[in-house]
This record gives structure tokens, sequence and C-alpha cells, in this order.
């Protein structure tokens, strides 16, 4: 399938979960990803490859969802790249109407799919089928082209303090970092921008999730709020420091986006009519993050 087609196909929605979603009570964001994926009767599919502890991982998801009456959950395990591979497998993802990604070690995610054909599926899924493509913690950085792999920046931005690998690449030139406030990571997504300014930042909190519709726009919605970073205008000397060191940053841009905010990109696109009705045109500060995020994926 052409790029050409691609960008004239239903895109589906894709859910950027900063992990701790509440399981137990209320289950908004759970809720929404059964109602994104078109409802309780629908497939879904819950991708473990991330964690180290599979099966107790599967069994809190298949509890949750079915708390919410989700009816055809199924648990596909991935070991390898080699299960990865396996055209059944990726069968079983292709025809899925939701996709979500656990938490875990998005190093292991992306080793055990990227590439493969579970990848390519799910692509197909997104992109021909519309489904809902969810990532929570990790899966969540995963979904990114451009991932942010490991490092830490606790008391201030570091030159070198944080590594980028190749993610999934749902999400072109926006970089996710997710348990945001709660692991105090606003240094750490600094550190990633500030030297690599082509990309923006974007922090999630837990119990929070940003939600892409497609081309029609984004949402927040959860207990917490979106960090938004962007240095692409910023005055900074990083390129002249040594690895370690603290760069001085002048003109960052900084937006918060709380529970509740949606965006459209801009007048003349199609509603969805999953995005919130009143939901504004983004203001110009925010018009590049809006344009990257809903960039439909290829399904070529």
């Amino acid at each position: 399938m052409s790029d050409h087609h691609a960008q004239d196909a239903p895109a589906g929605t894709l859910m950027i979960i900063g992990g701790g979603e509440d399981r137990t009570n209320n289950k908004e964001i759970l809720s929404r990803f059964i109602a994104l994926a078109g409802g309780p009767e629908r497939p879904l599919v819950v991708l473990t490859a991330a964690s180290k502890i599979p099966e107790q991982v599967w069994e809190m998801y298949r509890i949750a969802l079915g708390d919410l009456g989700a009816r055809a959950v199924r648990h596909v395990p991935i070991a390898d790249r080699a299960d990865a591979d396996d055209a059944a497998i990726a069968d079983t993802v292709a025809g899925a109407s939701g996709i979500f990604m656990t938490g875990g070690d998005q190093k292991r995610l992306v080793a055990a799919i990227g590439g493969t054909r579970v990848e390519q599926a799910m692509r197909q899924a997104h992109g021909r089928r519309g489904a809902c493509i969810a990532g929570t913690s990790a899966g969540a950085s995963a979904m990114c082209t451009h991932m942010l792999a490991e490092g830490k920046a606790e008391l201030a931005p570091e030159k070198g303090a944080v590594r980028l690998g190749a993610g999934l690449g749902f999400v072109h030139r926006v970089v996710i970092d997710q348990h945001f406030s709660q692991r105090h990571r606003i240094h750490r997504l600094l550190s990633v921008v500030a030297q690599t300014p082509f990309l923006i930042g974007a922090g999630i909190d837990e119990d929070t999730a940003l939600i892409v519709h497609g081309r029609s726009g984004i949402e927040v919605i959860g207990e917490g709020m979106v960090t938004v970073l962007d240095c692409r205008n910023a005055r900074s000397n990083i390129a002249d420091l040594r690895a370690g060191a603290v760069p001085t940053l002048v003109g960052v841009a900084l937006h918060l986006l709380p529970s509740g905010a949606a965006f459209a990109p801009g007048p003349g696109l199609p509603a969805d009519g999953k995005l919130p009705a009143d939901a504004p045109p983004a203001p110009p500060e925010l018009a590049d993050f809006l344009d990257f995020l809903t960039d439909r994926i290829s399904t070529s």
C-alpha cells in the first residue's frame, strides 16, 4: 500500500498513557480505551512484550478490562522475535480493534517487535482499519520514532544524560516521557530536547492519557496533565559543553495541558466524532505539536 493511499485511509486513534492508570476504581482510561476500540464486543489484544512478568501483567489487565465488560480480550505473549514474526500471532494483532502495550522496559519491547510482522500488523490495524493503539509507561515511550531509551537527570538538565533509541514510529518528532510529575522527570526531558531541538517533548503524568484522534486533534484525560517542552527557538550553549555539564537555556517554551484539554489542528479538517465538539483550534504555539502528533502513519 502506497503512502498516498495510506493518507486516504481512516487512521485510528493513539492513546499514550503516562503509566499507573487506574485499574481498580473508575478505570477512566481503560474504559475510554474500550470505547475508542469500538465497544466491549470488539476484539482487544494485550501485548506484554515489555514486561519480564508477562503472565502477571496480563492477569491484571484481563481482570480490569473484563470488569469493564470487554468480552473478547486476548493475551498476545511475545517472548522473542520469532514469536513476533509468527504469521498467526500477527493475524491476531491485525484483526484487533484495540491493541494495548503494557509497561516494563521500552528497549525490551522494541527489541522484541520492532520491524517484525507484529509491528506491521499494528500499522495495518491502525492505518487501514482505524484501530486504537494504546501504550502505557514503556508502551508509551516506545510509540515514538525517537524513543527515550534510558538515562537520568534528577536535579538539572545535563548534556548527554539521556540516550535516545529507535522506537516503533507511530509518533514522529515528539519524544514521550512517562510517570512525569510523579518521578520529577522535567530535567530529564529538558536534557533531551535541549540537545535534540528537532524534537518536541511531551511528559505524561501517571493515570493520564494523551489521545491522538487520527488527524482530527488531541485531548487529555485522566488525573494529571501533559507537559510540553519545546526548545526549537531556545538559545543554549549545550553544543559547547562537556558531557555532564548543565546548559544555559533561554527561551524554552513550556505548555501545560491538564485533563480536559482538547485541540483541533485547524479549520477545514474532518471531525471524527470522538474529539469534543467544542475543541478549539490549536493556538499557534501548539500548532506544530499537533501537526506532528496527528500526521498519519504509513501503512505501506
